[in-house]
């Protein structure tokens, strides 16, 4: 699965000369951390319960923020995802009724089909930080840490797994609705409640949706591919991808990421 998506992309189509709005100070609406478990027949920390009291960042994440597969996750370069709030409303307008059917006989207050943060995952739940106003070099003040936008998250087979959906993670990836990755400047102490402060932007900034629509949706677009070649901050993981796809002319499989096979 390398081919361009076809899915529909209305909500993601800001242009590069479009100005990028700027998100004033957020106070996250929760902040997670989750361990791993035997859970959705796979070994993961995708469920994860909020953080109530001050807690370390480090390199790597939130202290008690563990990841069950570290080679496709975590790492200094995805040491925190943000998923915006205002997407679970589309999930549940899209899927909710028939997953909930689905499940019927299984519902329980723990119930997989509660489309609410942090079901993908996420470390931080954001209202008013958005695909079309994040972008990749950001940095914001976080409590006495410094994080900074790395790449927006490769939605993976897991998602699927996790809410019982059917190419879940091929539709989050069509409209770019995926959320983001930081990496850490500066280490330090963080309460649920401090705020994130938008402190730099690059000049030659591109927002995550923007990178989305290239490194997704017009894979082998040598012009685009040379945009994102010129994004410092974008990380190793996805600058190595650009490199490849311009030097060999052709898109890495996409298959066991979204699919959990060849």
């Amino acid at each position: 699965m390398s081919s361009k998506i076809t899915s529909d992309q209305s909500w993601a189509q800001s242009s590069l000369t479009e100005t990028i709005q700027t998100p004033g100070a957020v106070i996250p609406l929760g902040v997670f951390v989750g361990q791993v478990e035997e859970k959705y027949g796979l070994q993961t920390a995708i469920d994860k319960k909020p953080v109530r009291e001050r807690i370390f960042l480090s390199e790597t994440g939130l202290v008690g923020d563990e990841c069950a597969d570290g080679k496709h996750h975590g790492g200094p370069e995805r040491a925190l995802h943000q998923y915006p709030v205002e997407h679970y409303a589309y999930w549940l307008e899209k899927y909710g009724q028939a997953v909930n059917e689905h499940n019927q006989d299984h519902h329980s207050e723990s119930d997989s089909r509660y489309w609410a943060a942090p079901g993908m995952g996420e470390n931080i739940s954001s209202q008013g930080m958005l695909e079309n106003n994040v972008c990749i070099g950001d940095q914001y003040q976080w409590g006495s840490a410094i994080i900074e936008v790395s790449q927006p998250r490769s939605p993976c087979f897991k998602l699927n797994r996790r809410w019982q959906v059917e190419n879940f993670s091929v539709d989050m990836q069509g409209i770019s609705r995926c959320g983001w990755l930081y990496r850490v400047i500066q280490t330090g102490f963080i309460n649920p409640e401090d705020s994130l402060t938008l402190t730099h932007r690059p000049d030659n900034a591109m927002t995550i949706e923007q990178v989305c629509a290239i490194f997704f949706g017009d894979p082998l677009n040598p012009q685009g591919l040379k945009q994102l070649q010129e994004l410092s901050a974008l990380s190793n993981s996805w600058r190595d991808k650009v490199e490849q796809r311009l030097a060999l002319g052709r898109v890495e499989s996409w298959s066991f990421r979204l699919l959990g096979h060849a």
